[in-house]
């Protein structure tokens, strides 16, 4: 046999094994349930369809997003709309929403959103805090262990007309605190509900 004749056979060989080890990985998969069947392997290999019980990430997000809890107004045209309060299985309370600059010039006064507590961290909405008048008590903005906030970040200016996606994530209250004080720099203070 030729030298070019068994280069093509060692290739085809190559080939098929590839595709023979893609086919088996591809029935490896599963959801550590063992053997058993599931409901969900069905269900995932049809598209959802509206009112399903099991709906997409992004259409549970976007349905919060268009309810309005409250409406901070700021400087210069600037306002703070708060879309969800939401305590979260982890024992964290999510506060959503969008930063808008309904005025007519760029808003660069972002250094204040910070708070005092990270200046070296660069832009944030670090400074928010929530307040459980009941419970006499300040939750601050909740921290990685590399000292970054779980909040947004990178927000240096806004300019006129712009929305900004805002969250921040807090220690979550007890069960019985029904509703916060919100507060950021620069913006009015919003009692809010939570929800969840």
């Amino acid at each position: 046999m030729s030298i070019r004749r068994m280069m093509k056979v060692r290739g085809g060989l190559v080939v098929a094994g590839a595709a023979a080890m893609a086919l088996s990985l591809a029935g490896c998969g599963g959801d550590g349930d063992g053997n058993k069947p599931s409901g969900r392997q069905s269900s995932t290999s049809q598209p959802q369809r509206a009112g399903s019980q099991d709906p997409a990430p992004s259409t549970s997000q976007g349905s919060e997003s268009t309810e309005v809890i409250a409406t901070l107004n700021g400087q210069a045209g600037m306002s703070l709309v708060i879309n969800s309060v939401r305590r979260d299985p982890g024992g964290f309370l999510t506060v959503s929403g969008q930063i808008k600059n309904t005025g007519s010039q760029s808003y660069k006064d972002t250094v204040a959103w910070r708070g005092i507590e990270l200046k070296g961290t660069g832009e944030s909405v670090a400074g928010a805090t929530l307040v459980d008048k009941a419970g006499k008590k300040r939750y601050y903005v909740l921290r990685d262990t590399e000292s970054r906030c779980l909040c947004t970040t990178g927000v240096s200016s806004v300019d006129p007309g712009q929305v900004v996606p805002f969250f921040a994530q807090f220690p979550a209250p007890p069960t019985s605190t029904s509703e916060v004080e919100f507060s950021l720099p620069t913006f009015a203070t919003a009692t809010v509900k939570i929800s969840g």
